[in-house]
Protein backbone atom coordinates (compact mmCIF):
# COMPACT_ATOMS: atom_id res chain seq x y z
CA UNK A 1 0.00 0.00 0.00
CA UNK A 2 1.13 3.57 -0.60
CA UNK A 3 0.66 7.05 0.82
CA UNK A 4 -1.79 7.84 -1.98
CA UNK A 5 -3.73 11.09 -1.72
CA UNK A 6 -2.19 12.21 1.57
CA UNK A 7 -2.40 15.98 1.69
CA UNK A 8 0.65 17.45 3.43
CA UNK A 9 0.62 20.36 5.84
CA UNK A 10 2.82 23.37 5.10
CA UNK A 11 5.41 22.25 7.68
CA UNK A 12 5.48 18.76 6.17
CA UNK A 13 6.03 20.21 2.68
CA UNK A 14 8.85 22.48 3.83
CA UNK A 15 10.53 19.50 5.48
CA UNK A 16 11.15 18.12 1.96
CA UNK A 17 13.21 21.16 0.88
CA UNK A 18 16.88 20.47 0.12
CA UNK A 19 18.06 23.73 1.74
CA UNK A 20 16.91 27.01 3.29
CA UNK A 21 17.05 28.89 -0.02
CA UNK A 22 14.63 26.43 -1.63
CA UNK A 23 12.38 26.67 1.42
CA UNK A 24 12.21 30.45 1.15
CA UNK A 25 11.63 30.42 -2.62
CA UNK A 26 8.98 27.71 -2.28
CA UNK A 27 7.02 29.82 0.20
CA UNK A 28 6.89 32.68 -2.32
CA UNK A 29 5.39 30.33 -4.92
CA UNK A 30 2.82 28.82 -2.54
CA UNK A 31 0.09 31.25 -3.64
CA UNK A 32 -2.35 31.12 -6.51
CA UNK A 33 -0.83 34.06 -8.42
CA UNK A 34 1.87 32.29 -10.48
CA UNK A 35 -0.13 29.06 -11.02
CA UNK A 36 -2.55 27.91 -13.68
CA UNK A 37 -4.00 24.53 -14.58
CA UNK A 38 -3.32 23.12 -11.13
CA UNK A 39 -5.02 19.88 -10.20
CA UNK A 40 -4.78 16.51 -8.48
CA UNK A 41 -6.14 13.00 -8.79
CA UNK A 42 -7.24 10.54 -6.14
CA UNK A 43 -4.00 8.55 -6.18
CA UNK A 44 -1.48 11.12 -5.02
CA UNK A 45 -0.56 12.97 -8.26
CA UNK A 46 -0.51 16.81 -8.23
CA UNK A 47 0.31 19.03 -11.20
CA UNK A 48 0.31 22.64 -12.35
CA UNK A 49 1.84 25.29 -14.62
CA UNK A 50 4.00 27.93 -12.90
CA UNK A 51 4.75 31.27 -14.53
CA UNK A 52 8.50 31.96 -14.65
CA UNK A 53 10.91 34.31 -16.36
CA UNK A 54 10.55 32.63 -19.77
CA UNK A 55 7.73 32.78 -22.29
CA UNK A 56 6.43 29.32 -21.34
CA UNK A 57 5.32 28.32 -17.86
CA UNK A 58 7.15 25.52 -16.09
CA UNK A 59 5.40 22.15 -16.05
CA UNK A 60 5.51 20.84 -12.49
CA UNK A 61 4.22 17.50 -11.21
CA UNK A 62 4.51 15.61 -7.93
CA UNK A 63 3.67 11.96 -7.29
CA UNK A 64 2.85 11.22 -3.63
CA UNK A 65 1.73 7.69 -4.47
CA UNK A 66 5.12 5.97 -4.30
CA UNK A 67 5.83 4.03 -1.07
CA UNK A 68 9.53 4.81 -1.53
CA UNK A 69 8.75 8.52 -1.11
CA UNK A 70 7.47 11.48 -3.15
CA UNK A 71 8.76 11.98 -6.70
CA UNK A 72 9.06 15.32 -8.49
CA UNK A 73 9.21 16.51 -12.10
CA UNK A 74 9.66 20.06 -13.36
CA UNK A 75 10.73 21.58 -16.67
CA UNK A 76 12.74 24.30 -14.91
CA UNK A 77 16.56 24.17 -15.15
CA UNK A 78 17.12 23.82 -11.39
CA UNK A 79 19.26 20.90 -10.22
CA UNK A 80 17.77 20.93 -6.74
CA UNK A 81 15.43 18.14 -5.79
CA UNK A 82 12.65 19.04 -5.16
CA UNK A 83 12.84 22.44 -6.83
CA UNK A 84 11.08 25.56 -5.59
CA UNK A 85 8.20 25.04 -8.05
CA UNK A 86 7.40 21.57 -6.68
CA UNK A 87 7.49 22.94 -3.14
CA UNK A 88 5.29 25.87 -4.14
CA UNK A 89 2.74 23.56 -5.78
CA UNK A 90 2.44 21.42 -2.66
CA UNK A 91 2.23 24.53 -0.46
CA UNK A 92 -0.56 25.83 -2.68
CA UNK A 93 -2.48 22.60 -2.10
CA UNK A 94 -1.70 22.63 1.64
CA UNK A 95 -2.98 26.18 2.02
CA UNK A 96 -6.18 26.04 -0.03
CA UNK A 97 -7.78 22.81 -1.19
CA UNK A 98 -9.87 24.73 -3.74
CA UNK A 99 -6.75 26.08 -5.45
CA UNK A 100 -5.79 22.51 -6.51
CA UNK A 101 -9.09 20.87 -7.51
CA UNK A 102 -9.57 17.21 -8.23
CA UNK A 103 -9.58 16.42 -11.92
CA UNK A 104 -7.99 14.61 -14.86
CA UNK A 105 -4.27 15.14 -15.39
CA UNK A 106 -3.11 16.78 -18.64
CA UNK A 107 -1.27 14.51 -21.05
CA UNK A 108 2.24 15.62 -20.02
CA UNK A 109 1.59 14.96 -16.35
CA UNK A 110 -0.35 11.73 -16.98
CA UNK A 111 2.49 10.29 -19.07
CA UNK A 112 5.09 11.07 -16.42
CA UNK A 113 3.00 9.58 -13.60
CA UNK A 114 2.08 6.47 -15.62
CA UNK A 115 5.72 5.89 -16.56
CA UNK A 116 6.88 6.15 -12.97
CA UNK A 117 4.21 3.87 -11.61
CA UNK A 118 4.80 1.33 -14.38
CA UNK A 119 8.48 1.15 -13.52
CA UNK A 120 7.63 0.83 -9.81
CA UNK A 121 5.32 -2.12 -10.54
CA UNK A 122 8.08 -3.77 -12.58
CA UNK A 123 10.55 -3.39 -9.70
CA UNK A 124 8.01 -4.77 -7.24
CA UNK A 125 7.31 -7.78 -9.46
CA UNK A 126 11.02 -8.46 -9.85
CA UNK A 127 11.54 -8.27 -6.09
CA UNK A 128 8.62 -10.63 -5.50
CA UNK A 129 10.01 -13.10 -8.05
CA UNK A 130 13.40 -12.98 -6.34
CA UNK A 131 11.82 -13.62 -2.95
CA UNK A 132 9.96 -16.61 -4.40
CA UNK A 133 13.16 -18.14 -5.76
CA UNK A 134 13.04 -16.67 -9.22
CA UNK A 135 16.00 -14.37 -8.71
CA UNK A 136 19.62 -14.96 -9.61
CA UNK A 137 21.53 -17.79 -8.07
CA UNK A 138 23.23 -16.97 -4.78
CA UNK A 139 26.90 -16.00 -4.86
CA UNK A 140 29.57 -18.56 -4.14
CA UNK A 141 29.71 -18.69 -0.29
CA UNK A 142 33.37 -19.76 -0.32
CA UNK A 143 34.30 -16.76 -2.48
CA UNK A 144 32.29 -14.49 -0.17
CA UNK A 145 34.18 -15.91 2.85
CA UNK A 146 37.54 -15.23 1.21
CA UNK A 147 36.52 -11.65 0.36
CA UNK A 148 35.41 -11.08 3.97
CA UNK A 149 38.74 -12.41 5.26
CA UNK A 150 40.74 -10.15 2.93
CA UNK A 151 38.71 -7.12 4.01
CA UNK A 152 39.20 -8.00 7.69
CA UNK A 153 42.96 -8.17 7.10
CA UNK A 154 42.94 -4.72 5.46
CA UNK A 155 40.91 -3.25 8.33
CA UNK A 156 43.28 -4.78 10.87
CA UNK A 157 46.26 -3.24 9.08
CA UNK A 158 44.49 0.13 8.97
CA UNK A 159 43.52 0.00 12.65
CA UNK A 160 47.10 -0.89 13.60
CA UNK A 161 48.43 2.06 11.59
CA UNK A 162 45.86 4.37 13.15
CA UNK A 163 46.93 3.29 16.64
CA UNK A 164 50.48 4.35 15.78
CA UNK A 165 49.29 7.72 14.50
CA UNK A 166 47.35 8.36 17.71
CA UNK A 167 50.37 7.40 19.79
CA UNK A 168 52.56 9.79 17.79
CA UNK A 169 50.02 12.59 18.30
CA UNK A 170 49.92 12.15 22.07
CA UNK A 171 53.69 11.78 22.27
CA UNK A 172 54.23 15.04 20.38
CA UNK A 173 51.52 16.95 22.27
CA UNK A 174 48.07 18.17 21.20
CA UNK A 175 49.45 21.62 20.31
CA UNK A 176 51.16 20.01 17.32
CA UNK A 177 47.72 19.11 15.91
CA UNK A 178 46.82 22.80 15.75
CA UNK A 179 50.04 23.70 13.98
CA UNK A 180 49.88 20.86 11.44
CA UNK A 181 46.45 21.81 10.12
CA UNK A 182 43.91 19.50 8.48
CA UNK A 183 46.24 17.82 5.96
CA UNK A 184 47.53 14.96 8.18
CA UNK A 185 44.00 14.09 9.24
CA UNK A 186 42.79 13.92 5.64
CA UNK A 187 45.76 11.71 4.79
CA UNK A 188 44.93 9.39 7.68
CA UNK A 189 41.27 9.28 6.63
CA UNK A 190 42.30 8.36 3.07
CA UNK A 191 44.37 5.50 4.45
CA UNK A 192 41.31 4.21 6.34
CA UNK A 193 39.28 4.36 3.14
CA UNK A 194 41.98 2.29 1.45
CA UNK A 195 41.72 -0.15 4.36
CA UNK A 196 37.94 -0.47 3.65
CA UNK A 197 37.04 0.96 7.08
CA UNK A 198 34.69 3.88 6.29
CA UNK A 199 33.64 4.20 9.94
CA UNK A 200 37.23 4.84 11.01
CA UNK A 201 37.70 7.31 8.14
CA UNK A 202 34.65 9.32 9.20
CA UNK A 203 35.82 9.55 12.83
CA UNK A 204 39.30 10.64 11.73
CA UNK A 205 37.80 13.45 9.62
CA UNK A 206 35.77 14.57 12.65
CA UNK A 207 38.99 14.70 14.67
CA UNK A 208 40.57 16.98 12.08
CA UNK A 209 37.83 19.59 12.59
CA UNK A 210 38.43 19.92 16.35
CA UNK A 211 41.80 21.77 16.62
CA UNK A 212 41.27 25.57 16.79
CA UNK A 213 37.49 25.02 16.94
CA UNK A 214 37.02 27.21 20.01
CA UNK A 215 37.69 27.27 23.74
CA UNK A 216 38.31 23.84 25.22
CA UNK A 217 39.28 22.17 21.94
CA UNK A 218 42.26 20.22 23.43
CA UNK A 219 39.94 18.45 25.89
CA UNK A 220 37.46 17.63 23.13
CA UNK A 221 40.26 16.33 20.91
CA UNK A 222 41.57 14.11 23.70
CA UNK A 223 38.07 12.73 24.34
CA UNK A 224 37.53 11.87 20.70
CA UNK A 225 41.02 10.35 20.39
CA UNK A 226 40.18 8.11 23.35
CA UNK A 227 36.93 6.97 21.69
CA UNK A 228 38.76 6.27 18.43
CA UNK A 229 41.42 4.32 20.32
CA UNK A 230 38.64 2.33 22.01
CA UNK A 231 37.12 1.48 18.62
CA UNK A 232 40.51 0.45 17.24
CA UNK A 233 41.12 -1.82 20.20
CA UNK A 234 37.61 -3.22 19.94
CA UNK A 235 38.34 -4.31 16.38
CA UNK A 236 41.79 -5.70 17.15
CA UNK A 237 40.40 -7.70 20.10
CA UNK A 238 36.96 -8.46 18.67
CA UNK A 239 37.28 -12.21 19.16
CA UNK A 240 37.14 -11.76 22.94
CA UNK A 241 34.14 -9.40 23.01
CA UNK A 242 30.53 -10.33 23.85
CA UNK A 243 28.57 -10.85 20.65
CA UNK A 244 26.39 -7.74 20.97
CA UNK A 245 29.43 -5.51 21.58
CA UNK A 246 31.35 -7.19 18.74
CA UNK A 247 28.40 -6.50 16.42
CA UNK A 248 28.47 -2.86 17.49
CA UNK A 249 32.21 -2.65 16.72
CA UNK A 250 31.68 -4.15 13.26
CA UNK A 251 28.87 -1.67 12.55
CA UNK A 252 30.94 1.29 13.79
CA UNK A 253 33.89 0.22 11.64
CA UNK A 254 31.56 0.22 8.62
CA UNK A 255 31.03 -3.46 7.86
CA UNK A 256 27.65 -4.23 6.25
CA UNK A 257 25.25 -6.68 7.81
CA UNK A 258 21.88 -8.23 7.10
CA UNK A 259 18.68 -7.74 9.12
CA UNK A 260 18.95 -8.49 12.84
CA UNK A 261 15.94 -10.72 13.40
CA UNK A 262 12.55 -10.90 11.66
CA UNK A 263 10.73 -7.75 10.47
CA UNK A 264 8.64 -5.91 13.05
CA UNK A 265 5.16 -4.81 11.99
CA UNK A 266 3.62 -1.88 13.84
CA UNK A 267 1.80 1.42 13.50
CA UNK A 268 4.66 3.92 13.45
CA UNK A 269 4.30 7.54 14.53
CA UNK A 270 6.66 9.88 12.67
CA UNK A 271 8.29 11.73 15.57
CA UNK A 272 10.95 13.80 13.81
CA UNK A 273 12.69 14.35 10.49
CA UNK A 274 15.75 16.50 9.91
CA UNK A 275 18.71 16.73 7.52
CA UNK A 276 22.43 17.20 7.99
CA UNK A 277 24.67 17.94 5.01
CA UNK A 278 28.29 18.15 3.98
CA UNK A 279 29.94 18.93 0.65
CA UNK A 280 29.04 15.54 -0.85
CA UNK A 281 26.02 14.09 0.95
CA UNK A 282 22.75 15.00 2.64
CA UNK A 283 21.70 12.63 5.42
CA UNK A 284 18.08 12.53 6.55
CA UNK A 285 17.26 11.14 10.01
CA UNK A 286 13.67 10.00 10.61
CA UNK A 287 12.60 8.87 14.08
CA UNK A 288 9.61 6.52 14.36
CA UNK A 289 7.73 5.23 17.42
CA UNK A 290 5.78 1.95 17.38
CA UNK A 291 2.43 2.28 19.13
CA UNK A 292 2.24 -1.46 19.94
CA UNK A 293 5.91 -2.32 20.46
CA UNK A 294 6.75 0.98 22.26
CA UNK A 295 10.05 0.96 20.34
CA UNK A 296 11.61 4.13 18.94
CA UNK A 297 13.71 3.48 15.83
CA UNK A 298 15.76 5.44 13.30
CA UNK A 299 15.56 5.47 9.51
CA UNK A 300 18.43 6.98 7.52
CA UNK A 301 18.07 8.20 3.95
CA UNK A 302 20.72 9.82 1.76
CA UNK A 303 20.84 12.25 -1.14
CA UNK A 304 23.65 13.70 -3.23
CA UNK A 305 24.68 17.28 -2.46
CA UNK A 306 21.93 19.70 -3.47
CA UNK A 307 19.27 16.98 -3.60
CA UNK A 308 16.93 16.02 -0.80
CA UNK A 309 16.93 12.31 0.12
CA UNK A 310 14.19 10.29 -1.54
CA UNK A 311 12.51 9.08 1.65
CA UNK A 312 10.25 11.73 3.19
CA UNK A 313 8.05 11.05 6.22
CA UNK A 314 7.05 14.42 7.68
CA UNK A 315 6.20 14.82 11.36
CA UNK A 316 2.57 14.21 12.26
CA UNK A 317 1.93 11.13 10.12
CA UNK A 318 1.30 7.55 11.20
CA UNK A 319 1.92 4.56 8.94
CA UNK A 320 1.55 0.83 9.33
CA UNK A 321 4.69 -0.85 8.05
CA UNK A 322 7.37 -3.45 8.64
CA UNK A 323 10.89 -2.48 9.71
CA UNK A 324 14.02 -4.62 10.04
CA UNK A 325 16.70 -3.86 12.66
CA UNK A 326 20.28 -3.34 11.54
CA UNK A 327 22.90 -5.37 13.42
CA UNK A 328 25.15 -3.66 15.94
CA UNK A 329 22.90 -0.65 16.48
CA UNK A 330 21.13 -1.74 19.66
CA UNK A 331 17.88 -2.08 17.72
CA UNK A 332 17.76 1.65 16.99
CA UNK A 333 18.72 1.70 13.31
CA UNK A 334 16.23 0.02 10.96
CA UNK A 335 15.40 -0.29 7.29
CA UNK A 336 11.87 0.31 6.08
CA UNK A 337 10.05 -2.64 4.55
CA UNK A 338 6.56 -2.94 3.16
CA UNK A 339 4.07 -0.21 4.02
CA UNK A 340 0.80 -1.98 4.68
CA UNK A 341 -1.71 0.90 4.83
CA UNK A 342 -1.53 4.50 3.63
CA UNK A 343 0.14 7.05 5.90
CA UNK A 344 -2.30 9.49 7.47
CA UNK A 345 -2.17 12.53 9.75
CA UNK A 346 -2.51 11.88 13.48
CA UNK A 347 -2.45 13.74 16.78
CA UNK A 348 -1.19 10.72 18.68
CA UNK A 349 2.01 11.08 20.66
CA UNK A 350 4.35 8.70 22.50
CA UNK A 351 4.20 8.49 26.31
CA UNK A 352 6.60 10.80 28.12
CA UNK A 353 8.98 10.14 31.01
CA UNK A 354 10.88 12.24 33.57
CA UNK A 355 14.31 13.68 32.85
CA UNK A 356 16.01 11.26 35.28
CA UNK A 357 14.74 8.31 33.23
CA UNK A 358 16.21 9.88 30.09
CA UNK A 359 19.73 10.07 31.48
CA UNK A 360 19.45 6.54 32.86
CA UNK A 361 18.37 5.32 29.43
CA UNK A 362 21.43 6.90 27.82
CA UNK A 363 23.73 5.41 30.43
CA UNK A 364 22.32 1.92 29.86
CA UNK A 365 22.74 2.27 26.08
CA UNK A 366 26.44 3.10 26.47
CA UNK A 367 27.09 -0.39 27.84
CA UNK A 368 26.58 -1.92 24.41
CA UNK A 369 27.66 1.11 22.35
CA UNK A 370 30.29 3.34 24.02
CA UNK A 371 30.41 5.52 20.88
CA UNK A 372 26.73 6.45 21.01
CA UNK A 373 26.24 10.23 20.97
CA UNK A 374 22.58 10.23 22.02
CA UNK A 375 19.43 8.14 22.42
CA UNK A 376 15.85 9.02 21.47
CA UNK A 377 13.73 10.10 24.45
CA UNK A 378 10.25 11.55 24.93
CA UNK A 379 10.04 13.79 27.99
CA UNK A 380 6.62 14.23 29.59
CA UNK A 381 5.42 17.38 31.40
CA UNK A 382 8.56 19.46 31.12
CA UNK A 383 8.91 23.24 30.99
CA UNK A 384 11.64 25.13 29.08
CA UNK A 385 13.32 27.56 31.49
CA UNK A 386 16.48 29.68 31.22
CA UNK A 387 19.50 28.70 33.31
CA UNK A 388 20.50 31.40 35.82
CA UNK A 389 23.74 32.13 33.91
CA UNK A 390 21.59 33.70 31.20
CA UNK A 391 23.22 31.91 28.26
CA UNK A 392 21.61 28.47 28.47
CA UNK A 393 18.24 26.77 28.64
CA UNK A 394 17.04 23.56 30.23
CA UNK A 395 13.92 21.39 30.33
CA UNK A 396 12.72 21.11 33.93
CA UNK A 397 10.28 18.49 35.24
CA UNK A 398 6.95 20.06 36.18
CA UNK A 399 6.26 17.36 38.78
CA UNK A 400 9.77 16.58 40.05
CA UNK A 401 13.07 18.27 40.77
CA UNK A 402 15.06 17.11 37.73
CA UNK A 403 16.17 19.01 34.64
CA UNK A 404 18.13 18.44 31.42
CA UNK A 405 20.32 21.14 29.84
CA UNK A 406 19.78 21.86 26.16
CA UNK A 407 22.69 21.33 23.77
CA UNK A 408 24.44 24.21 22.04
CA UNK A 409 22.86 22.97 18.80
CA UNK A 410 19.38 23.35 20.28
CA UNK A 411 20.11 26.84 21.62
CA UNK A 412 21.15 28.03 18.14
CA UNK A 413 17.97 26.85 16.39
CA UNK A 414 14.82 28.93 15.96
CA UNK A 415 12.95 25.85 17.21
CA UNK A 416 13.89 26.80 20.77
CA UNK A 417 11.67 29.87 20.57
CA UNK A 418 8.85 27.81 19.07
CA UNK A 419 9.16 25.49 22.07
CA UNK A 420 9.12 28.40 24.54
CA UNK A 421 6.09 29.93 22.80
CA UNK A 422 4.26 26.58 22.73
CA UNK A 423 4.87 26.11 26.45
CA UNK A 424 4.17 29.62 27.66
CA UNK A 425 5.29 28.43 31.10
CA UNK A 426 3.03 25.36 31.03
CA UNK A 427 4.15 21.71 30.77
CA UNK A 428 4.67 20.21 27.29
CA UNK A 429 5.67 16.83 25.87
CA UNK A 430 8.98 16.94 24.00
CA UNK A 431 10.71 14.33 21.83
CA UNK A 432 14.42 14.64 21.17
CA UNK A 433 17.91 13.19 21.49
CA UNK A 434 19.54 12.88 24.92
CA UNK A 435 23.32 12.48 25.15
CA UNK A 436 26.46 13.56 26.93
CA UNK A 437 26.18 17.11 25.58
CA UNK A 438 22.60 17.54 26.81
CA UNK A 439 19.16 17.30 25.20
CA UNK A 440 18.25 18.40 21.66
CA UNK A 441 14.46 18.88 21.29
CA UNK A 442 13.08 17.92 17.88
CA UNK A 443 9.28 17.85 18.26
CA UNK A 444 6.83 19.06 20.91
CA UNK A 445 3.16 18.69 21.77
CA UNK A 446 1.07 21.00 23.99
CA UNK A 447 -0.56 19.73 27.16
CA UNK A 448 -3.80 17.87 26.36
CA UNK A 449 -4.87 17.75 22.71
CA UNK A 450 -2.88 19.37 19.93
CA UNK A 451 -0.80 18.75 16.83
CA UNK A 452 2.92 18.10 16.84
CA UNK A 453 5.15 21.17 16.44
CA UNK A 454 8.34 20.60 14.45
CA UNK A 455 11.36 22.16 16.22
CA UNK A 456 14.04 21.16 13.67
Amino acid sequence: MTQQGVRRTADQVLAMAPDDASRTAGRRLGTAGPWSGAGRDGEGAVWGLCRGSGSRPYRTAVDLGDPAGPAFSCSCPSRKFPCKHALGLLLLWAGDDGAVPSGQAPEWAAQWVAGRRGRAETRHAAAAAGAAGGGPAPADPEAARRRAERRAERITAGATELEQRLADLLRGGLAAAEQAGYGPWEEAAARMVDAQAPGLAARVRELGAIPSSGPGWPARLLEECALLHLLDQGWLRREGLPEDLAATVRARIGLPGGPDGPPLRDRWLVLAQYDTADAKLTTRRIWLHGTASARTVLLLSYGAAGRAPALTLPVGLVLEAEVSARPGTGGLRVTLGEQLVPAAPTRARPPGEPTAHATARYGAALRTDPWLDAVPVTLGRVIPVPVPDGDSWQLADADAGGALPLTATARSRPGLWRLVALSGGAPVTVFGECGHRGFTPLTAWPEGEGEAVNLC
